[in-house]
């Protein structure tokens, strides 16, 4: 069974859009772990619009699950996860006024500066995992890299997925093929949804995680976040 981590971003937002501290991040972060939930990811932004830089210190010892911080290895980000030390830390190399992730890193292009800040979190006893896109060649670059994992980027799967096309799989198959040749553990995210997952974790071996926020968090408006959580957890044994 592939292990769903609960990026709670948009609860940030959310929280953030009227100044105060409702709803509390914390508090839904200790909710979707009892509700079954096997992690919780947070990404934190330079400008801080909705998960800060406090909520991770905040959350660290309230995650008894799996602690997953990703975001952009900036200095500030760095000296934030060596201190916190989380479960895991995933890098993206977003910038900084980007809405969302939108691509994964070039591991051959990068790969001197990833070395180096992979080792420096494996040194302090921090599993690392590098966002990439579903590309054989970046894979390949990953393993060269140092890092325990890769996260998928899977938004074009969702998209075309969504028009009917199942054949946009193949490429995420292949991936996770080669990197669990290459030992590498494989997890995913973006855009997975309930309308999706299934099918994925069907199709890609070895699937170890995967991290959903902004789809779990719009589809519990509708049907309840506990049994959004239940959902998932069906669609993914």
């Amino acid at each position: 069974m592939a292990k769903l981590s609960v990026n709670i971003n948009k609860i940030a937002t959310l929280r953030n859009s009227r100044g105060g501290d409702t709803p509390n991040v914390v508090n839904f972060a200790k909710d979707v772990q009892r509700f079954g939930a096997q992690g919780v990811t947070i990404h934190p932004r330079p400008d801080e619009r909705h998960i800060r830089y406090q909520d991770a210190y905040d959350l660290k010892h309230e995650v008894y699950t799996e602690y997953n911080i990703e975001g952009n290895p900036i200095v500030k980000f760095i000296d934030m996860v060596l201190e916190i030390k989380p479960t895991q830390v995933t890098l993206v190399p977003d910038s900084i006024d980007a809405i969302t992730s939108n691509a994964g890193w070039n591991t051959i292009k990068h790969k001197d500066f990833l070395v180096e800040v992979i080792a420096e979190f494996k040194r302090n006893g921090i599993r690392t995992s590098i966002f990439v896109d579903p590309d054989l060649k970046q894979i390949e670059g990953a393993k060269a890299t140092g890092t325990d994992r890769i996260e998928l980027y899977t938004e074009a799967f969702a998209h075309q997925y969504s028009l009917g096309n199942k054949n946009a799989i193949k490429p995420y198959t292949e991936c996770a093929e080669l990197s669990n040749k290459l030992n590498l553990g494989v997890n995913a995210g973006h855009d997975l949804s309930l309308n999706n997952i299934q099918f994925f974790k069907q199709n890609v071996p070895e699937l170890l995680e995967v991290s959903i926020g902004h789809a779990l968090v719009s589809e519990s408006l509708y049907l309840g976040v506990e049994n959004v959580i239940q959902m998932y957890l069906n669609k993914l044994q």
